[in-house]
């Protein structure tokens, strides 16, 4: 679950994004302080051995609170993050614009409720249904995905700062991936929440995607069955000489699915 798809040997980032989310949410959310903004930087393979996080306070104010961490491998970074969290006030008055189509959950019946960790389900503008294949969304139309994310730390089910890290990871596979695959490979992830997840599943939306000279820019917008609840994006290089085809994620769904029958 741990290992990249870009190499085995490799730990894929959401995992690396849930770590530092539970280090900063463990350690620094607390005094009724919540997460609001999560910015991690992916600069550096970390690699399937023994690795550690801390965290450093690097403001406490009495209505916004700064923090950092960082993930240390074999004495060296191999990735950082800075947390924003504030305290919780009233809604100021007037009339705000926002986007005019929310994103829709799966129904129920494709997507039901539950406590614990299960395959995304995916699903493009240009395909009829949900669904946990891939490859029936492999087109150039927009994407989005539901997802309920693996824990980080084994035996222990992510808060739900945490889970909404390891979601938003995944803005870079639903901004970059095109009708032949996914060939940007993100450096980072920023996401920033006006409250936090709640049970049922998380969605991740691709709002745009820009790309130019090998280096492209994803945003997108998180929600549950309660509606929008943040945005996410992801800044990404070119790495085409090891394309991600969907036909390689169906195969690893289908591999996890024996394995659990």
């Amino acid at each position: 679950m741990a290992a990249s798809q870009w190499s085995a040997e490799q730990v894929v980032g959401p995992a690396l994004c849930g770590l530092l989310a539970r280090a900063l949410d463990t350690e620094h959310a607390t005094d009724g302080f919540v997460p609001v903004r999560l910015t991690v930087d992916l600069f550096k393979p970390a690699r399937m051995r023994p690795l550690n996080v801390a965290t450093t306070r690097v403001r406490n104010g009495r209505r916004i609170r700064l923090a950092d961490a960082i993930v240390m491998q074999d004495g060296e970074p191999a990735a950082r993050a800075s947390a924003v969290l504030l305290q919780p006030s009233e809604q100021p008055p007037g009339d705000i614009w926002t986007r005019g189509v929310q994103p829709v959950p799966p129904s129920l019946e494709i997507a039901p409720v539950i406590d614990g960790p299960d395959a995304p389900l995916w699903h493009s503008d240009s395909s009829a249904d949900w669904s946990r294949m891939p490859s029936e969304h492999e087109n150039g139309s927009r994407k989005r995905s539901w997802q309920h994310p693996v824990n980080v730390v084994n035996g222990e089910r992510p808060s739900p700062f945490v889970l909404a890290a390891l979601a938003a990871e995944q803005t870079s596979m639903v901004t970059n991936w095109s009708s032949r695959g996914v060939g940007f490979i993100n450096t980072d992830l920023t996401l920033a929440l006006v409250r936090m997840p709640e049970s049922g599943g998380i969605g991740v939306e691709a709002d745009n995607h820009l790309s130019h000279d090998g280096i492209a820019a994803g945003t997108a917008t998180l929600f549950d069955r309660h509606g929008s609840f943040g945005s996410a994006m992801i800044t990404a290089v070119s790495n085409a000489a090891r394309q991600i085809p969907a036909s390689r994620l169906d195969g690893l769904i289908a591999a996890a699915d024996a394995g659990r029958s």
